[in-house]
């Protein structure tokens, strides 16, 4: 084989696994996103039937407060710096909504990432004859 197509190769074999690396990082984040939204929606179960009662309530990365539930509607954001009050049963159903787009995502990167291996094989075979 020429010099020439060894460095084609190889840049070509760069190339696959730089796609491949970034694709298993967004995957991941994509995972941690299904996990954290799906821990939250689980979390709002808890708030249930507490109004009136003390619960821990977050305040920042890992600090917590104890607070009296005053009531069990929530304020969300809905993005834009907009917030609306919900019942948790409508908060349950946005955060479903949110988790059932995230793994639509993670589906259609596992087939980019299955096409990127597809590509990856036919280089080699090339690369083989």
């Amino acid at each position: 084989m020429e010099q020439k197509k060894k460095q084609e190769l190889i840049f070509k074999l760069g190339m696959f696994e730089q796609q491949i690396h970034l694709l298993q990082e967004q995957i991941e984040a994509v995972e941690r996103g299904i996990n954290e939204l799906g821990f939250l929606n689980f979390g709002l179960d808890e708030l249930r039937g507490k109004t009136g009662k003390e619960i821990l309530s977050p305040v920042g990365k890992g600090i917590f407060v104890n607070a009296k539930l005053a009531s069990e509607d929530l304020t969300v954001d809905i993005g834009g710096k907009n917030f609306v009050k919900k019942s948790i049963p409508e908060t349950k159903e946005t955060i479903e909504e949110q988790i059932k787009k995230l793994i639509k995502i993670k589906g259609e990167m596992n087939e980019n990432l299955d096409k990127i291996g597809r590509e990856l094989t036919k280089t080699l075979e090339e690369f083989k004859e």
